[in-house]
């Protein structure tokens, strides 16, 4: 079978399917209100069971039923992260943000309760962002795409390059509402703008790092802007602004200066726009199925761990 850079590049962007040294062995999933919404991996289980709101069995960890509404799971959730955070030695909770997510049987059902956006990965909860692609078309360069450099203060992949504007789906929030805030603030795209950002469906992967996992879906836009237009930051979170080429591109995201996470939404604009196809891809069709990790499948069926490594094959 040919090489791939790019098929190394979605393996690694969904390690948990792919370590060899078996990220789902011994894991569990998290059940709440008879609905499987995460993934409790085998290494963080003593720390799970010595928690009274939660009870474990060789099938399951199940939040306590006794916590009926989504504002008592949402409180008692605070309450132990808030302890976890000072008491034990997570490396996911040392990017707290004070904010949260909204933790959903489905994308479009009501929250099961809220949780601090930085926990999320520590069960294994699904995580939806959502990613701006912003391109032009350059008098002397051609097609060209923005990129950032993220800032150095960012708590999580500091320095690496990113796609132009990108962000988790803070609860309360819409796509378009979430979208539209992200790019004003990250990229400076003013409001006259904002009626050009284009829905262009979705990406789903499943990251592994330490004992975290990130099952993630990633909601893509575009936006055609002018090619004398500049983002600029304006929340302090992005370093710099870089515009490149196609080719360019293909280079930057297989390598490690790019933030593996973010390397989904670029692919999937690569192969909407063109650039990456089946004539110069012999693994085109493995890539294009690693970039839609059947997620809300696997999640929703109640069989998470035997969907996920049935993907592995």
């Amino acid at each position: 079978m040919e090489k791939s850079r790019f098929i190394t590049l979605a393996r690694k962007f969904n390690a948990v399917l792919f370590e060899e040294n078996g990220l789902l062995s011994g894991a569990l999933p998290l059940v709440v209100a008879g609905h499987t919404v995460g993934l409790v991996r085998a290494e963080l289980l003593p720390l799970v069971r010595a928690a009274s709101m939660f009870h474990v069995t060789e099938g399951a960890v199940t939040l306590d039923p006794a916590l009926e509404t989504p504002e008592a799971r949402s409180a008692a959730m605070a309450e132990l992260l808030q302890r976890w955070r000072t008491q034990e030695n997570l490396v996911a909770l040392r990017g707290w943000r004070n904010e949260c997510y909204d933790v959903r049987a489905s994308f479009s059902s009501a929250p099961l309760l809220k949780m601090e956006r930085s926990a999320t990965c520590v069960f294994g909860i699904r995580q939806y962002g959502v990613d701006l692609n912003g391109y032009t078309h350059h008098p002397e360069r051609g097609f060209c795409v923005w990129i950032q450099r993220r800032s150095l203060e960012k708590p999580t992949w500091p320095g690496k390059l990113d796609n132009m504007v990108s962000g988790g789906l803070t609860s309360g929030l819409g796509l378009l509402e979430a979208v539209q805030k992200e790019a004003w603030e990250e990229a400076g795209i003013p409001e006259h703008l904002l009626p050009g950002i284009r829905s262009a469906g979705a990406v789903s992967f499943v990251y592994g790092k330490g004992s975290a996992t990130f099952a993630s879906h990633a909601f893509c836009f575009d936006i055609q802007l002018a090619p004398d237009f500049q983002p600029r930051n304006q929340d302090g979170e992005a370093e710099e602004f870089m515009l490149v080429t196609p080719k360019e591109l293909m280079e930057l995201v297989c390598s490690p200066e790019f933030k593996t996470t973010s390397a989904p939404v670029t692919l999937d604009f690569l192969i909407r726009h063109g650039f990456i196809t089946p004539n110069n891809e012999p693994r085109f069709l493995e890539i294009c199925e690693l970039l839609h990790v059947p997620l809300a499948s696997a999640y929703s069926t109640g069989r998470l761990i035997s969907g996920l490594q049935a993907i592995h094959g």
